[in-house]
């Protein structure tokens, strides 16, 4: 159950209800939205933000949504590694690629460029401040700076509100091999959601 009030979807604010339209069908993909929703004004502005950088994104759809799940996977985060994104699906995110992200520095399915951008996604989840010169050297090779602010800002949301989500423990609408919180859970294997509420 979760550490906080999750609001049923039916119990939104009319304005996160307009917002959200169709995802409010599927409870799975609302995640962190059901308990942000006691707070309709900053929901909506959090959903604005988010929608903004999806609508002006630089960066393919795959990467993100593989850069999100590996960083749901650090974070430990069952309701971000249960959701998939239709954009990162649509873009090639398959259930083989998102096993790739077990190992995904020895993964010959993913490219140099999202190689990169995981190891980043990997030091600024687990210890941010070995996130140095040579880890930036090899972001320029595949990234333009304006691409890797971009990317930090994806990273840094994914971090940022994984944890909170992780924090409230909202796994009650999610696949059952998601309930487990004794151990180690990870985003690669059946029972995925595809949600699309940026």
């Amino acid at each position: 159950m979760a550490r906080l009030y999750a609001v049923p979807p039916q119990d939104f604010a009319p304005e996160l209800r307009e917002k959200l339209g169709a995802a409010l069908d599927d409870p799975q993909g609302l995640g962190l939205l059901r308990v942000f929703a006691q707070r309709p004004d900053l929901t909506s502005a959090f959903l604005d933000f988010r929608s903004a950088l999806a609508a002006r994104s630089t960066l393919p759809p795959r990467l993100v949504e593989l850069v999100r799940l590996r960083i749901a996977f650090h974070n430990q985060c069952r309701s971000c590694m249960a959701l998939r994104t239709a954009s990162g699906a649509e873009d090639g995110v398959t259930e083989e690629l998102v096993c790739s992200l077990e190992k995904p520095q020895e993964a010959p399915d993913l490219t140099a460029a999202e190689k990169a951008a995981l190891r980043y996604a990997d030091l600024f989840a687990t210890d941010h401040l070995a996130a140095d010169e040579s880890v930036f050297d090899l972001l320029r090779e595949h990234f333009t700076e304006p691409e890797i602010v971009e990317l930090g800002v994806h990273i840094a949301i994914f971090v940022g509100f994984g944890r909170l989500s992780a924090t409230w423990d909202i796994v009650d609408d999610l696949p059952e091999r998601f309930h487990d919180r004794e151990n180690v859970v990870t985003p690669w294997g059946s029972g995925a959601v595809v949600a699309d509420h940026r």
